[in-house]
């Protein structure tokens, strides 16, 4: 992020990897947390592929969406060792990135609703308070509703 001159900040806190919780100890809404799931997407009985979704941290992923989205049969949270090999990060701590080319990076455009967004740092005892133009320039999220809606 120095090289690419993003505006961000680091936050060191104690050890959480439950948006809410970590959202409180940074200090900041819920809406403005960026809520990582890696989702296995699975096309046929013998292939699948994984997106990492990426929705607000007062949200849930919608799966029927990104499986609609996907023409995939079924769409479901990946198991944590598949999550974090592909996340290089631990559990509740994945970063709105995509760095392995096995994941493609899906993000809800309500994210774009805040000028920051905060998530864990690949670790659950540091946070990233990011611009979220950054963010966009960085990641290049392909935009999807993927988040429900209030119920």
């Amino acid at each position: 992020m120095d090289r690419e001159r993003a505006d961000y900040r680091v936050i060191d806190h104690p050890a959480e990897g439950h948006t809410d919780l970590a959202s409180r100890l940074r200090g900041h809404p819920l809406a403005q947390a960026a809520k990582c799931l890696v989702i296995r997407i699975r096309m046929t009985k013998k292939q699948s592929r994984y997106v990492l979704a990426v929705v607000p941290g007062h949200r849930r992923v919608d799966f029927a969406r990104i499986k609609a989205l996907t023409g995939a049969r079924d769409a479901m949270c990946a198991d944590r060792p598949t999550a974090e090999r592909l996340s290089a990060a631990v559990s509740g701590a994945i970063v709105p990135f995509a760095f392995n080319p096995a994941l493609e990076l899906f993000a809800d455009p309500e994210l774009c609703d805040h000028a920051e967004l905060f998530f864990n740092a690949a670790t659950l005892e540091r946070s990233i308070a990011l611009r979220t133009e950054d963010y966009i320039r960085l990641a290049r999220p392909t935009f999807y509703r993927i988040a429900q809606a209030d119920s």
